[in-house]
């Protein structure tokens, strides 16, 4: 087994939407960035990455690419996805906190956990997501931006074709 963990936030931005977990969420604003600004999705992303001990989301999808901007973020995690998979690791579980104090994303933690499964090719069951308030406190509770943290769990995956993960450091 492996462990990464992972954060990040944006700030809202006027004109554009407000996507989270690979879901549109109805809202006036939606987060600055250079791709969608999914902030849940790039915390899972970096978790994973960290992981496999490979850096972080800006070194594989820098944000100076231009071919990167406006993209999915779900793409970006699609392609962390199978990083790991190459290296013959697969993602066991993922267990992510959105850090907002509006909108109440309750209503859409279902979809959220259905579009990430469905980009990491794994179960709704090994997929959480939850959200908390600051209380007011900090640049979220000011209602400045949102910020998410994430905990990735990676396994062996069994390949016939594959001796297994690169033991140096496992």
């Amino acid at each position: 087994m492996r462990v990464g963990i992972g954060f990040d936030a944006h700030r809202f931005a006027r004109g554009r939407r407000l996507v989270l977990g690979g879901v549109e969420i109805p809202h006036p604003v939606g987060l600055a960035g250079h791709s969608d600004a999914d902030v849940l999705l790039h915390a899972i992303c970096d978790a994973i990455l960290g992981a496999l001990a490979l850096g972080d989301i800006g070194a594989h999808f820098p944000d100076r690419d231009p071919a990167l901007r406006g993209i999915s973020s779900a793409e970006l995690l699609r392609r962390t996805a199978r990083l790991a998979r190459d290296r013959g690791w697969r993602v066991a579980n993922v267990d992510a906190t959105v850090i907002l104090e509006e909108p109440k994303i309750g209503p859409h933690v279902p979809a959220m956990r259905a579009a990430i499964a469905r980009a990491l090719g794994c179960g709704e069951e090994a997929v959480g997501v939850k959200a908390t308030t600051t209380e007011g406190m900090g640049f979220c509770g000011r209602g400045e931006g949102i910020a998410a943290a994430a905990v990735a769990a990676l396994a062996e995956a069994p390949s016939a074709d594959s001796p297994g993960p690169e033991r140096r450091g496992a």
